[in-house]
């Protein structure tokens, strides 16, 4: 419209102009003249008029071939039109579709998405966010449908639909068909952050935590997380190997275990009781009684000095003359005491065990000291004083487990009261 326009005014000012240069040959008394001849025909005219006929000629032979092109033109113009509608009502699909995916309208949004995704710029953006809605209203196999649709539209795209894949996946508990997946992308693109966060979120689930062990290198190496907790991380899967190897009771298998262990986690107390535990449980307490006795001296600790008084020593003086060694230093403390009694009694030496019972008990009442204290009584022969020391430790065990109901904020139930008197 705006050229017709335009053409228009430029015919006008030319025209305007013709007209005004006519007048002036005119006006100069010599117009000009034009005979065209055909044959017996003759036409004579002026000069003005001859142009302004070839002029106006020009015109429409311009204004013709313009049509013819715009004729030919049509179909494609028409196509496109069409198209650059169907793209703007895709759009507003989308737009549509998101919105009722955020408002949790699963099903409005999948319908709206997928109606038009065919004719979207950007396909790969409707057949994902409709596999997140088809998810969320439970359609396992929609969503894995619209995923595998995402994949054929964009295979460029192959990583952000597998990780897409990998999350709802995990979000569902499908941890087996997420780790399939996840592997198939580590060979995608290796060491990605995304895949190796994720991998550890399946392997955590699933309780896999020699799977976890596996992928602590990676996410060191990559950043995946802060020294802090890649060491908390550490910590936890080496302690669930340990409980783990514990239930099988094979000291070979455990001391190939702490082998592995890097040296910062074996250092720490907790990791180490759990070893020093589970090697004592299977029967194999001699082969760590020493390096007990070295953490012991090296640290300090309740816990290592109950499982130290746990292991029986082929040669019980030996063991009891070590543990005496920590004495000096730790004169008042009752488990220390209650353990000194304890190695007494089964190095056969009753008069001492009774001697470091009686001192322990002065200091901390417990159920172990009064039960130890009436077995050496009785090795003794003292059989009334025997039953007096083990009926103070039952009515010790019966005010502690009173206490504990009375004073039970966690709500612990009451086997698990029981055992926690029995200890």
């Amino acid at each position: 419209m705006k050229k017709l326009i335009y053409l228009l005014l430029a015919v006008g000012l030319i025209a305007a102009g013709g007209y005004f240069i006519h007048q002036r040959i005119i006006a100069q008394g010599d117009p000009g003249y034009v005979i065209i001849g055909y044959g017996e025909w003759a036409l004579e005219t002026s000069l003005f008029v001859v142009a302004t006929a070839l002029f106006i000629a020009f015109v429409a032979l311009y204004a013709l071939i313009r049509l013819v092109i715009q004729t030919l033109r049509l179909p494609k113009t028409l196509s496109r039109r069409r198209g650059e509608k169907r793209s703007r009502r895709s759009q507003d699909a989308l737009i549509s579709g998101l919105i009722e995916t955020a408002e949790g309208n699963w099903e409005k949004a999948e319908r709206n998405l997928i109606r038009h995704a065919a004719d979207s710029g950007l396909p790969l953006i409707n057949y994902l966010t409709a596999a997140r809605a088809a998810h969320s209203r439970g359609a396992i196999e929609q969503r894995d449908e619209y995923l595998k649709m995402a994949h054929e539209n964009a295979p460029e795209a192959e990583l952000a639909v597998g990780l897409i894949r990998a999350e709802l996946q995990l979000s569902n508990q499908q941890f087996e068909e997420a780790l399939e997946n996840l592997t198939q992308l580590d060979q995608i693109a290796p060491s990605h952050a995304a895949v190796l966060r994720m991998q550890h979120q399946a392997y955590a689930q699933m309780e896999d935590w020699e799977g976890v062990r596996r992928l602590i290198p990676s996410l060191h190496a990559n950043k995946i997380m802060m020294e802090a907790e890649i060491k908390l991380l550490e910590t936890e899967t080496y302690s669930a190997l340990l409980k783990q190897a514990s239930e099988k009771q094979d000291p070979a298998e455990l001391e190939a275990l702490w082998k592995t262990i890097p040296d910062h986690i074996r250092s720490a107390q907790g990791i180490q009781a759990l070893y020093f535990a589970a090697m004592i449980e299977a029967g194999a307490g001699e082969t760590v009684e020493g390096h007990l006795a070295a953490s012991l001296t090296k640290e300090w600790n309740e816990t290592l000095l109950v499982l130290y008084g746990a292991i029986r020593y082929p040669d019980a003086e030996k063991q009891l003359v070590r543990a005496e060694a920590w004495y000096p230093k730790h004169q008042n403390d009752a488990v220390l005491l209650r353990i000194l009694g304890k190695l007494s009694l089964r190095a056969k030496d009753l008069q001492k065990a009774q001697t470091y019972l009686e001192r322990s008990l002065a200091i901390e009442e417990s159920v172990e000291a009064y039960r130890l204290i009436g077995d050496v009584l009785l090795q003794q022969k003292d059989s009334v004083a025997a039953a007096q020391a083990y009926r103070k430790g039952l009515f010790y065990a019966s005010n502690e487990v009173i206490t504990q109901i009375e004073h039970n904020p966690s709500g612990e139930s009451p086997e698990e009261m029981r055992e926690l008197a029995a200890r």
